[in-house]
């Protein structure tokens, strides 16, 4: 019986229950469970196992550099607006108001860290994230252009809940690349959620922009609705590596 109901899940793409069926009945018997308890027990596992599958694929598909998690985080180093605003940004609910973050300071204190923890729980939740390093989407939008794919790669975008373009200023682009950007970003306004880390103030993006009306239209754009994080403050990497060396010295 049991090889019968193995194929039939198969074809049903019930992978956990496919698999699992033989335990499932030499635990029920052995309980002398009734039928529909059994039966309960084998659909949740099932469910349980998709929305497993489902979480792992969304972050995959979010291509995060690495994984960063919201319980890691040291809440008492990060900068002061930051600590303010973590209870509020941590239930997601600005993705659902459909509100940007712009987390702006100095390296190194838990920018990315941060917009990474948000965008694995927002995929753990349900939503669509796409991560991207700002020079990299540069290159890929210019090229989506040039092969005539750039309608298809913006539709692709607008797909997502949550973008976040780190490292924002770190590499300064031409007049093309700051246009391109402008859109991507202007047509995210109001509809979806955008994270930005940026190393430069908003009176420093005309370094990146190098055009004063795009510049002031995005910082404009973006702003709007927003979470504006000031995350000037003492690095991790140094707070991690004098605590380091003060252990090792002890």
């Amino acid at each position: 019986m049991s090889n019968v109901i193995k194929e039939q899940a198969k074809r049903l793409k019930l992978s956990y229950i496919s698999n699992h069926i033989d335990q499932h009945i030499e635990d029920s018997e052995r309980e002398n469970d009734n039928f529909e308890t059994f039966l309960t027990t084998l659909f949740e596992y099932e469910i349980a196992l998709r929305h497993e599958n489902s979480v792992t694929k969304r972050i995959k598909q979010a291509r995060f550099p690495y994984h960063k998690y919201l319980d890691e985080l040291s809440i008492e180093s990060l900068p002061k607006d930051a600590q303010k605003a973590y209870t509020s940004i941590k239930e997601l609910g600005f993705i659902a108001s459909k509100q940007n973050i712009i987390m702006a300071g100095n390296p190194g204190t838990g920018k990315t860290h941060l917009s990474i923890g948000l965008g694995i729980k927002a995929a753990q939740k349900g939503y669509k994230v796409y991560f991207a390093h700002v020079p990299s989407l540069i290159v890929e939008l210019k090229e989506s252009r040039n092969e005539r794919k750039l309608l298809t790669f913006k539709r692709k975008i607008e797909k997502y809940d949550l973008i976040i373009l780190d490292e924002l200023g770190y590499v300064s682009f031409d007049k093309e690349g700051a246009e391109l950007l402008f859109n991507m970003i202007s047509e995210r306004v109001e509809r979806a959620s955008t994270i930005i880390t940026t190393n430069l103030s908003f009176d420093r993006w005309d370094e990146i922009f190098h055009d004063p009306v795009i510049t002031a239209a995005i910082v404009d754009r973006i702003t709007h609705k927003s979470y504006v994080l000031n995350m000037n403050g003492t690095s991790y990497r140094y707070r991690e590596q004098k605590s380091f060396i003060s252990n090792r010295l002890d």
